[in-house]
């Protein structure tokens, strides 16, 4: 994947950028762990995420926040992140003009920060949200969540405890018009280790049908 760079409002973006050989194909946004422990792009559940959309006929990009790798800045507590992830969504939008439906997924401090992204641009269609640390951080802002998505969570996970983020599925399930594929990966920690493979069957079978009915309607 070739290495790009862009312009946000702390500087240089370092980023990765997959364009579909499909002229209507659909875009994501792909968000990677907490800078301050040790989250990047190259995380493994991040690259599993890009890669399961890109199998999927997406156009797909995924970028280091502000101060981590080539990216400039330095790390602002989710605030300049959000700005970073809305200059990037620019830019992939620049580049693919036309009918496109957008996406965004994130890995535990990447999926907070792409359903924060929900509430500012009603141009995002879905989102899937691995492992939403709803024990640390309050998604009460999520009323009304705008559109309906995925979201995985190891059963055994100590970082982001099942306990939080089932409590945060059954609200998002009572609201009006949503709907939340929740998928709990049996004997599964934070790091996914043995199960990136069930993080790309569960992408493709929540996307595929989607991606399919959008071809069909173009």
């Amino acid at each position: 994947m070739p290495e790009i760079v862009l312009t946000g409002h702390a500087g240089r973006i370092e980023a990765r950028y997959h364009h579909s050989k499909d002229p209507n194909a659909p875009l994501v946004i792909v968000l990677h762990p907490n800078p301050l422990q040790g989250g990047s792009m190259n995380n493994r559940v991040t690259l599993t995420l890009y890669s399961a959309f890109i199998e999927n006929g997406f156009s797909a990009i995924r970028f280091n926040f502000r101060g981590v790798g080539k990216s400039e800045g330095v790390y602002d507590k989710g605030e300049g992140e959000l700005t970073d992830t809305a200059a990037v969504l620019d830019w992939i939008q620049s580049i693919n003009q036309g009918k496109r439906e957008l996406w965004v997924a994130g890995f535990s401090f990447g999926s907070l920060i792409g359903m924060q992204l929900l509430m500012r641009r009603p141009e995002i269609a879905g989102f899937i949200s691995v492992c939403p640390p709803a024990n640390l951080y309050d998604f009460s802002f999520l009323a009304p969540c705008p559109v309906s998505g995925m979201i995985i969570n190891g059963e055994n996970d100590e970082i982001c405890p099942i306990f939080n983020v089932n409590k945060l599925v059954e609200k998002l399930n009572s609201q009006k018009g949503i709907s939340i594929d929740y998928r709990v990966i049996p004997s599964c920690d934070h790091s996914f280790k043995n199960h990136l493979d069930t993080i790309k069957k569960c992408v493709t079978e929540y996307v595929s049908p989607r991606y399919d009915q959008m071809a069909v309607n173009l």
